[in-house]
């Protein structure tokens, strides 16, 4: 029996929008018996990306109580010279807002639909008006909309199709759309990828309207007496830049991190660690002591500024010296005060309480200041002035001791705590330090780290000699073995001295090598403030791509595929659009790329190595990690693909194995390739085959798409055979299928071997051969693109380049699950395999 809220009176404004769908059916929400205004007066708007017969956006206004719809075909635009189409449809509910999901088959609008954009509306005038009128003006404030924008009915009465069109006004927010496409920079589900609003990511001179300053909510506040202990709240290493959510932004301290706990006005200083530093730091404690408080926990840092950027070796200066005056105490949290624990109490309200404490404070005691910017914008003047980063929190996060999520350091630079392990003398002369042996722990074990041997004058490397020699050893403190001869071959025997792995430095350096050691560090000082059980690995530096409006094109109007008339913008923005999907296939891999500076029909050429035209970003390995053979070449960043694409790179080929362990192949790869005259059916069945026997074999395998005739069965193996070893087992793979099913495989390479037979490539497994990579787009006509797939989507592929570069990245948008989400996780033994083919 239908509910109440399915039952609509045909007079009221959702009458089409019921009588067009069957809600036994179809997941969409059926109307209200009543229609509802919004209860707190701001009116929403809602783009959903709906791919029904045809891909097409639906662009809707919540007024009166429903939602005003039209259907845009291509979507909005930020250009006031694209007018696009939009057709006035049948009002919707309000709470079509929230849809997501598959309209079923033989349903009006049959198809998946998205929700791409959502936010708030303001009408500039009288909306029923405008509506009457056929010129309805208004502003958005959406994730990926802002700005004023114009509907205007084009129409005239009599015609079938109500017809408007929608563009955008001029104002700040207006934007050629060569420059800035919104449709391919930001094709995903704001529901699935919530972005927080784009006034607040990168504010144009103005804000969304607030009701006013937020009151300090101290409701979570909990009365309890006064810890004696507190561990610190830790940050986590930031990979790239949050797009979404509300964080208060602050700069990254070089210092040293120091508690407050406050009892009847008696002031302890605690680092990190737990020590007590107050008698260090009297002057320090007599200011925290007279702040308006009884008792309470802060946190915050130390720190000495140098041209008023905090300056790490002028605090340690300041420490072993007599220039404790210049040392300034940054408080950033307060997690106790007069008898409550804030520690739930969400990070704004705790801040502005701190904020009010600190407001007359003695010189030396400061609030660290939070920054209203776009994070991007802010990492970037953080890295052009030196700083070492940023530190990004939860608005609305309470203080939890260790490390969490809710807090994140982004760094610009690669720095972090090394524990020392041993030495070198200066000159060969016992007295001064030549060089730091480092090391950090992984894994429960401390293991080698490389060197430093710089970042230091004369009196801090006698200081290093005086606080090392008593620590020296006989053997290296590693738990792991240091590879002697190669770790040391720059140092004549004998050199290096061990030392017991209990002080800890602080490095600056370039990069990690892929064997896990420092290039190119820098000694910055001695931590004293933290113990070297803590010191481990982190990441490298955050990652901070340039936003999509941003991206500057070279001769983006230059066509690459004639045949359909895809250009050199239209190649870049898809790998601009796909970078978070194809970095992981890419990353710290040897590659091949196929450039085509005449678009795809002139000339195309492999490029493995960095003779030829360089590609800034592009990482080159020392020539020693392949012997005889020139620095091979991984795109491990968001800049070095969009490098490679902006010097015409089409295609992205990689080896079967990293640079970590460039002998050792991770995976196995068939490349199905279908002789002349083999149907697509015979593709489907050949590889369902190469699935079933690598099951019987006891190995699971995925399935990709090669963006050109045929399909790509990968198998992630342990990286525990050589290249030798996995060639020949996938070459007498290849030989059985051949010689169990002739008339459908093919083991010879060369046309005439394969006609009526599909080819499986077991070649491609060799030491320095390569497959086009997951993602990478195929430089034939039509620019298909290789895209992993399920084995439960076999059936239904119409063709090995199915998905283009026009079409690849829309497709994306509406799958909710990735199909091989447990690759990374699936590394395979070939030893009961190969022995089962013998």
């Amino acid at each position: 029996m239908a509910s109440t809220r399915d039952r609509d009176p045909p007079s009221t404004p959702l009458s089409r929008y019921r009588k067009k769908r069957d809600f036994q059916v179809t997941p969409e929400p059926a109307p209200p018996v009543v229609s509802e205004s919004a209860a707190d007066g701001h009116l929403s708007f809602v783009v959903q990306k709906h791919w029904a017969s045809r891909l097409h956006y639906d662009f809707r206004l919540e007024f009166d109580g429903v939602l005003l719809s039209w259907a845009v075909p291509k979507g909005p635009c930020y250009d006031p010279k694209e007018k696009r189409m939009a057709i006035h449809v049948e009002d919707h509910p309000v709470d079509y807002a929230g849809f997501e999901g598959m309209i079923p088959a033989k349903q009006y609008g049959a198809g998946d639909v998205i929700v791409w954009d959502r936010g708030t509306w303001e009408p500039v005038g009288a909306p029923q008006e405008g509506m009457t009128a056929g010129k309805l003006v208004f502003r958005l404030h959406g994730e990926k909309l802002a700005g004023l924008w114009e509907l205007v009915r084009i129409s005239k009465p009599g015609d079938k199709q109500d017809q408007w069109m929608l563009f955008k006004k001029r104002d700040a927010w207006a934007q050629p759309l060569a420059d800035y496409d919104v449709i391919k920079a930001l094709p995903d589900s704001v529901i699935t990828k919530p972005l927080g609003l784009i006034e607040e990511r990168e504010p144009k001179g103005t804000r969304p309207v607030r009701s006013g300053a937020p009151q300090v909510d101290l409701s979570a506040a909990v009365t309890a007496a006064l810890p004696a202990k507190l561990e610190p709240q830790l940050a986590t290493l930031a990979a790239s830049l949050p797009t979404n959510g509300d964080w208060i932004t602050e700069a990254k301290l070089d210092g040293y991190r120091m508690l407050s706990r406050v009892a009847k006005g008696q002031v302890r200083l605690i680092t990190r660690g737990g020590h007590d530093w107050t008698a260090k730091f009297p002057e320090l404690a007599a200011e925290v002591g007279a702040l308006p408080l009884i008792s309470a926990w802060l946190d915050g840092e130390i720190a000495v500024l140098k041209n008023g950027i905090p300056n790490f070796a002028a605090l340690q200066d300041a420490i072993d010296g007599a220039a404790k005056q210049d040392i300034v105490y940054f408080l950033f949290d307060l997690m106790y005060l007069n008898g409550k624990d804030l520690r739930k109490v969400p990070l704004w309200a705790r801040r502005a309480l701190l904020a009010q404490l600190v407001e007359n404070a003695g010189e030396h005691i400061r609030l660290s200041q939070d920054f209203e910017a776009p994070p991007s914008r802010l990492f970037e003047a953080a890295s052009g002035l030196g700083l070492e980063g940023l530190m990004l929190k939860r608005r609305d996060a309470p203080y939890e001791s260790g490390r969490t999520q809710t807090w994140l350091k982004a760094k610009s630079r690669l720095r972090q705590e090394m524990v020392i392990c041993g030495f070198t003398a200066r000159g060969g002369k016992d007295g001064e330090v030549g060089s730091l042996l480092l090391g950090y722990h992984a894994d429960g074990k401390l293991r080698d780290a490389g060197s430093v041997g710089t970042g230091w004058d004369a009196r801090t490397a006698r200081d290093l000699w005086t606080r090392l020699k008593p620590l020296e050893m006989d053997t290296a403190p590693f738990d792991v073995d240091i590879a002697r001869s190669r770790r040391w071959s720059r140092r004549s025997a004998g050199s290096e001295r061990w030392a017991r792995p209990e002080l800890v430095a602080e490095v600056e350096f370039a990069d990690w090598t892929a064997d896990g050691l420092v290039r190119q560090a820098s000694f910055r000082g001695l931590r004293i403030d933290k113990p070297p059980s803590g010191v481990v690995r982190e990441g490298g530096k955050t990652q901070a791509p340039e936003p999509p409006s941003k991206l500057k094109i070279t001769h983006p109007e230059r066509v690459v595929d004639p045949s359909t008339g895809i250009t050199k913008a239209d190649l870049v923005r898809y790998y601009a659009s796909i970078a978070e999907r194809i970095l992981p296939h890419l990353k710290a891999r040897p590659l091949a790329m196929v450039r085509a500076p005449d678009g795809i029909a002139g000339q195309l050429f492999f490029q493995k190595h960095a003779e030829r035209t360089a590609m800034p970003g592009l990482t080159a390995h020392d020539g020693d990690l392949w012997p005889n053979h020139p620095p091979l070449l991984t795109v491990d960043t968001v800049d070095a693909l969009l490098s490679a694409a902006q010097m015409n790179v089409v295609e992205f080929h990689t080896w079967n194995s990293t640079v970590r362990r460039l002998d050792k192949p991770d995976r196995v790869i068939f490349d199905l390739d279908p002789g002349e005259g083999v149907k697509w059916g015979r593709v489907q069945e050949a590889a369902l085959l190469v699935q079933t026997l690598l099951s019987e074999l006891g190995l699971e395998a995925w399935l990709k798409t090669s963006g050109g005739k045929g399909l790509h069965v990968v198998v992630p193996l342990a990286p525990r055979l050589g290249y030798e070893a996995v060639k020949s087992f996938s070459q007498a793979f290849v030989r059985h299928l051949a010689k169990t099913i002739p008339e459908r495989f093919s083991a010879k390479a060369g046309a005439s071997n394969r006609v009526g037979k599909v080819y499986v490539d077991y070649l491609r497994n060799g030491m320095g051969q390569t497959t086009a990579v997951a993602f990478s787009a195929r430089a034939r006509a039509g620019m298909g693109v290789s895209m992993p797939v399920s084995w439960a989507q076999l059936n239904d592929l119409k063709s090995g380049a199915q998905w283009t570069v026009q079409t690849a990245r829309e497709y994306l948008s509406f799958q909710q699950q990735d199909p091989w989400a447990d690759y990374g996780s699936a590394a395979q033994s070939l030893a009961s395999a190969i022995k089962l083919l013998k």
